[in-house]
This record gives C-alpha cells, sequence and structure tokens, in this order.
C-alpha cells in the first residue's frame, strides 16, 4: 500500500481542488447541445463541491443567514464536526468559486456567488419549449 501512495504522490496526484473561475462563460441547457470537454470538466469540479452534503447544508446555511452572509462562527456550532473539517469543507466551496470568504477581525464571514449557482442552474434547466420526460 504504500508503494500506491508513493506513486500517486510522485505523479502530482491531490484530491484538492484547483480554483474555478466564476466567471467562465456560461453553458447551454444539456438538452440543447453537448457541452464540450472544457465546460464539463469546469462544471464537475463544482457540482462535486457540493456533492458532499456538508458542503451542501454549509452553502444552504450561508445563502439563507439573514443577510446573506455568514460568519464561520454561525456556521461551526451546527455541525458535529471540528473547526478544521469545517474550514476544509468552507475551502474546497471557496475554491470552487461557490463562495467568498472576507476576514474581520479574526472571523471570516463568507457570502454565496450567485453567477456560479446561476451557472448550475443553465446547464440544468432545459430549454424553453424543451420536453424533458422522466
Amino acid at each position: 500500500m504504500d508503494v500506491k501512495i508513493e506513486v500517486c504522490l510522485d505523479r502530482g496526484v491531490s484530491k484538492q481542488l484547483p480554483m474555478v473561475d466564476a466567471g467562465t462563460e456560461c453553458c447551454s441547457p444539456l438538452v440543447r447541445e453537448p457541452l464540450s470537454a472544457a465546460q464539463a470538466a469546469d462544471l464537475a469540479k463544482v457540482f462535486k463541491a457540493v456533492g458532499d452534503p456538508v458542503r451542501l447544508r454549509l452553502l444552504s446555511l450561508i445563502a439563507s443567514h439573514d443577510g446573506g452572509e455568514a460568519c464561520v462562527c454561525d456556521l461551526t456550532g451546527t455541525f458535529d464536526l471540528t473547526g478544521p473539517t469545517i474550514s476544509h469543507h468552507l475551502k474546497v466551496l471557496r475554491e470552487s468559486g461557490l463562495i467568498t470568504g472576507e476576514r474581520r477581525g479574526t472571523w471570516i464571514y463568507y457570502r454565496v456567488q450567485p453567477q456560479t449557482l446561476a451557472r448550475l442552474s443553465a446547464v440544468l434547466t432545459p430549454a424553453e419549449g424543451s420536453v424533458v420526460t422522466a
């Protein structure tokens, strides 16, 4: 097992998600035209970030918080997780372009990036006049 880990480390394999450009052009709905390979790779990073239940809840807590922003101190008590684990999940959301963070004194306040949510929504929303059956 140690050999496999060393091989992965030598190849530079990382579980961390690279930063996603929140300003990337939005994709047309899947039912209208296929995604390009680059579009699919870019969107997959964002979908992967929200694919974790803790991160999805964090995103929801931030978006629904009064004023549209939440202090990390408002988020940590909601979960039975350590502070570093919550910080890791927030980092993944930030690197995927779903949230931004602003330090104010000793706390960081997070805000949802509506343009990134709009990108996700746009690709999943059928084009007008399209019929999608289950």
